[in-house]
């Protein structure tokens, strides 16, 4: 296989050089990155292989029987013993991953030839992306939630002129006219704490 194929197939198990989909099957994906010993590639082992078990399709007997040849399976041991061991430096635990501890045997971190430190740092990388990716998130869920809350309350003209005086914009004559005459009366209404609890206790 090309390495170009393999890295987009890799990028569907979460290490992303290039963007894919989800590869139909990891465990085939885990054995082909095995198989070819690139040192890039098996420092992204471990976020592969978390991907692989969250997703419930990994195998380990199934990755097993899919590579030729001795070496390649010592180098598959290595790299799984290598990827908890960096789970559980970092606190991580995979259901999926629970049976491996015993199955794989003692690795000897020489067999993979990849610090274990860079896959470690790999893995940090990638997991604060999914974190950063999360928070962005929440951040457009909670301006949806703001801005579903809003239009329960002000028109849209109401909330144009809201946002306008909230970034300290320069209001027109009229515009400051009908915020003082209606918008900031509603806006009053709803930092009145006693509104606040009484509210909660109605949705209680």
């Amino acid at each position: 296989m090309k390495r170009e194929d393999l890295l987009k197939k890799a990028a569907g198990l979460g290490f992303k050089l290039f963007e894919t989909e989800k590869p139909e099957d990891s465990n085939r994906t885990l054995a082909q990155v095995v198989e070819s010993r690139d040192t890039r590639l098996w420092e992204g082992f471990p976020v592969m292989l978390a991907n692989a078990a969250r997703g419930g399709g990994f195998k380990y007997e199934a990755v097993k029987s899919l590579l030729k040849g001795r070496p390649a399976k010592k180098n598959f041991d290595a790299l799984i013993r290598m990827a908890l061991a960096v789970y559980k430096a970092l606190g991580f635990e995979f259901s999926g991953l629970k049976n491996c501890a015993v199955k794989s045997p003692r690795f000897n971190a020489a067999v993979a030839g990849v610090p274990i430190e860079k896959m470690k740092n790999v893995f940090k990388d990638y997991f604060h992306d999914k974190e950063e990716d999360l928070n962005n998130m929440l951040r457009v869920k909670e301006g949806m939630d703001i801005e579903y809350a809003m239009s329960q309350i002000f028109t849209a003209k109401q909330k144009e002129i809201f946002f306008k005086k909230l970034r300290q914009e320069k209001l027109t004559k009229t515009e400051r006219e009908y915020f003082s005459r209606v918008i900031k009366k509603k806006a009053q209404a709803l930092s009145n704490p006693e509104l606040h609890r009484l509210a909660h206790e109605v949705l209680k």
